[in-house]
């Protein structure tokens, strides 16, 4: 494995870096306040190429890898994880398409993101499955050529901005996680309603909602891949996905450092400046630690997944321990600012409400150790 970016790797991470700080922090604040997505940015990130970096040319993306996408996402949530987020997530809801969707599919929905800069939502869970995603209840009934959808969706991400939805819902509720199918829903579908967007701790400027499907017709041209692979299909998707989710924290981890390491060395206590302080110091490089092996494990998670590799275990292990340490590093330079850091006259505050989020989900903390055991126990099975 090469340590070293490729010039073109590091041009991309460079350009996000450049429209994070220009454009995104500006704004971070009052979106935070706001609870509001700025639009514009997703047309401004869309021109200047940061979107849709994994999906295939043919499909108007750019047709790079898994890391591209991870080393953009690393610099647009490092200036701020509510906006960050919204803007990278399109990307879940267009990999099941990608992963299990006809070509025909492709075709239709695929450009509408890449061309059109249209928002598309991810929607698996709900009010009663959460991390159990094998125990949704929305229901999928074959009538004729399409199938009639009942049921509702929770903490759908970008929901109030998306024109559609890829849905999982149970078309055969007896098979249990193998009766689950996959679906892509247009927003003006007829009985499906979108909630106006949900009060969150942090991530405010990332609009999350709730999604109801009363009666909603959908064309049989539109399940993804046959009846029963949906589960499948999902657990796929996050294999693809979690590396970025993890880019999320290792933004989160950078921009502490960026807080406090400044800070400390500027501010004086008792006659010396606070990084001249052990307790401090060590803090400040216990950061650096934890964002250098965050940095590793997503950046490995994300060239397993571009050389085709199965990467379940590794995409969980940089999500699981990334979200730690983002959890880990926005309290500790809350610490190390003191009175300053717990006001929100500075950003630390906000980031440490925006980090506890990435230890619920794409899976919670705990659901990742549960799946790193059973990988553990499945490599121990084949000798590995």
């Amino acid at each position: 494995m090469q340590f070293q970016l490729t010039e073109e790797q590091a041009m991309i991470q460079q350009l996000a870096a450049d429209f994070a700080r220009q454009e995104i922090a500006p704004l971070a604040a009052q979106a935070d306040r706001d609870q509001q997505f700025h639009v514009p940015l997703q047309q401004q990130a869309l021109a200047l190429g940061l979107l849709n970096i994994a999906m295939p040319e043919a499909y108007g993306g750019a047709g790079l890898g898994s890391l591209e996408v991870v080393l953009v996402t690393e610099q647009l949530c490092r200036a701020c994880l509510g906006l960050g987020t919204t803007l990278c997530v399109n990307a879940l809801a267009a990999e099941p398409i990608l992963l299990g969707g006809s070509e025909e599919q492709k075709q239709q929905w695929l450009p509408r993101l890449t061309r059109d800069g249209e928002f598309a939502s991810f929607a698996l869970t709900e009010p009663g499955a959460g991390s159990d995603a094998a125990g949704i209840r929305t229901t999928a009934v074959r009538d004729g050529d399409s199938y009639v959808l009942n049921g509702s969706k929770m903490w759908i991400s970008n929901a109030s901005l998306a024109s559609f939805f890829v849905v999982f819902a149970k078309t055969d509720p007896a098979a249990g996680h193998k009766g689950i199918s996959a679906f892509i829903v247009e927003r003006d579908s007829p009985g499906l309603t979108v909630g106006e967007p949900l009060g969150k701790l942090g991530q405010r400027a990332a609009p999350t909602c709730e999604v109801f499907f009363n009666d909603v017709r959908v064309p049989l041209a539109q399940r993804i891949g046959a009846e029963g692979e949906g589960f499948a299909l999902a657990m796929r998707t996050f294999d693809q996905s979690r590396p970025m989710v993890a880019a999320f924290g290792l933004g989160l981890v950078q921009r502490c450092i960026d807080e406090a390491l400044p800070y400390a060395c500027e501010r004086k206590s008792m006659g010396q400046r606070l990084i001249d302080h052990q307790a401090i110091a060590h803090k400040l490089a216990e950061m650096q630690i934890r964002l250098e092996a965050s940095r590793l494990l997503t950046y490995q998670a994300a060239w397993q997944a571009d050389q085709g590799q199965r990467n379940t275990l590794q995409a969980s292990v940089a999500k699981a321990y990334t979200s730690d340490a983002a959890m880990w590093a926005a309290s500790e330079a809350i610490q190390v600012l003191g009175g300053m850091g717990y006001s929100t006259e500075y950003p630390v505050e906000k980031l440490l409400r925006d980090a506890k989020v990435l230890q619920i989900y794409e899976g919670t903390s705990e659901i990742q150790r549960s799946i790193i055991a059973r990988e553990m126990e499945r490599n121990l099975a084949q000798g590995r």
